[in-house]
């Protein structure tokens, strides 16, 4: 009996811990932002969202989309006159001059550091040409990279009516800026000062408007690994930010902050975020994830092309079992070789849904077709030989044919003779 009553005393106080658990899980920290997101990296799960999807004007978050495509476009050494245009930027600026040449390194230390408009527009037009063909571009990069409900007009973030974003397509775009490390090298910088060029003999000082990587800013995160903020009166406060800790990398970002408090909002939300969730590797490379049939009958071991990760709670001991589907299409390879990516799987955990590419795990060469037992090169050497066999035969069939028939006449002509010779001999009697 005082075994029963202490297993169902020890039952319900772990469901009580556990009711607790889920129940500060799932109370995240308030964010007075009209749009908020928090993703983890990694997978691009939502640990938190507000609004998600709704658009507005971003400011100088727009920047970091300017950075990407400036990372992806340009070699840092590369030297890029200073236009007329660029040297007349509105709003914040390290004052570039018309004809000043200067490398797309330093500019990127103005845009991110000082988040200069008039370092924006100079490698916008390095980049396409003009600020109205980059908004173009960085448009197309947008909707690559799945960003709904955004339209960028500029490459600085000036207010404009038709100027929007949200904060998950901001944090879509940020995932994608993390995987270049001359973005966290220069973003994580306190302070600069920018090399003396052709028209600026001094050094022009800058200081990290990110106070999350000041060490002495009441704002400080050591886990910070960059960040931009932006601000116009129409536009309100915005700001984004990305933090790793443990091998697990956060992204916050608050849309349109009328309060002010992005700073503190986004270090609630980013502590909310390591506490409560971690990664989960599911499966290592190279792990079999399922088996494809080739056209032939051929089945292929189908192997993780890479780590793959799950987010889960902290205070979870299991994980559920996913549904994994492959792409359908009708593999018809004549070879595939053992690492060759050749299909995909999307694999669900409950209600969130990963992308994750296949790699064969083996080596396979398509068999020749056989032909009466004959491979390509010997079946035509085959039908030369059925040729030749065919008029020989052909040839002999005549032959019979021609002695048959003389055989015939020469039995003909005996009967005759020998019927001549009768009626002689009948006569003579």
């Amino acid at each position: 009996m005082r075994k029963l009553i202490t297993t169902i005393f020890a039952s319900f106080f772990l469901l009580f811990n556990v009711s607790l658990a889920v129940q500060a899980l799932v109370t995240p920290p308030v964010a007075s932002a009209d749009s908020v997101v928090l993703m983890d990296a990694t997978t691009g799960k939502i640990l938190y969202e507000k609004n998600k999807n709704s658009a507005y004007p971003p400011a100088s978050t727009t920047k970091i989309m300017t950075i990407l495509l400036v990372l992806e476009r340009c070699n840092l050494n590369d030297v890029v006159t200073v236009s007329k245009n660029a040297e007349m930027a509105d709003g914040s600026k390290i004052y570039l001059f018309e004809g000043e040449k200067i490398t797309v390194k330093e500019l990127l230390y103005g845009l991110i550091l000082a988040s200069a408009n008039d370092c924006a527009v100079a490698l916008a037009e390095h980049v396409s040409g003009s600020t109205e063909k980059f908004a173009l571009l960085m448009n197309e990069r947008a909707s690559s990279l799945g960003c709904k409900n955004t339209n960028f007009v500029n490459p600085n973030g000036l207010y404009n009516v038709n100027h929007k974003t949200s904060a998950y397509a901001l944090a879509l775009i940020m995932q994608e800026l993390t995987k270049h490390e001359e973005y966290k090298k220069i973003a994580i910088t306190p302070s600069y000062a920018m090399a003396s060029t052709n028209k600026s003999v001094e050094k022009r000082p800058l200081s990290n408007g990110n106070r999350l990587i000041q060490k002495n800013d009441q704002y400080y995160y050591k886990d910070c690994e960059g960040g931009k903020t932006g601000y116009t009166i129409q536009s309100q406060h915005s700001y984004i930010a990305v933090a790793s800790r443990n091998g697990q990398k956060l992204i916050v970002a608050l849309v349109h902050d009328s309060k002010k408090t992005f700073f503190g909002d986004s270090i609630k939300l980013l502590n909310y975020g390591f506490d409560n969730f971690e990664l989960f590797k599911y499966f290592d490379i190279n792990d079999e994830v399922s088996k494809a049939t080739l056209d032939d009958g051929t089945s292929i071991p189908l192997l993780a092309s890479r780590d793959f990760y799950i987010v889960k709670a902290k205070n979870s001991t299991e994980v559920s079992t996913p549904v994994i589907k492959t792409e359908e299409k009708n593999l018809k390879p004549s070879s595939i070789l053992k690492g060759d990516k050749i299909s995909k799987a999307t694999i669900t955990f409950d209600k969130d849904s990963y992308n994750l590419d296949l790699s064969s795990g083996v080596n396979y060469s398509k068999p020749s077709s056989p032909n009466n037992g004959f491979l390509k090169g010997d079946s035509e050497k085959s039908k030369s030989s059925a040729v030749l066999i065919k008029y020989f035969a052909i040839i002999i069939a005549v032959l019979i044919v021609f002695f048959r028939l003389s055989h015939i006449r020469r039995r003909k002509k005996n009967k005759l003779r020998k019927f001549a010779a009768n009626i002689n001999s009948k006569d003579k009697t």
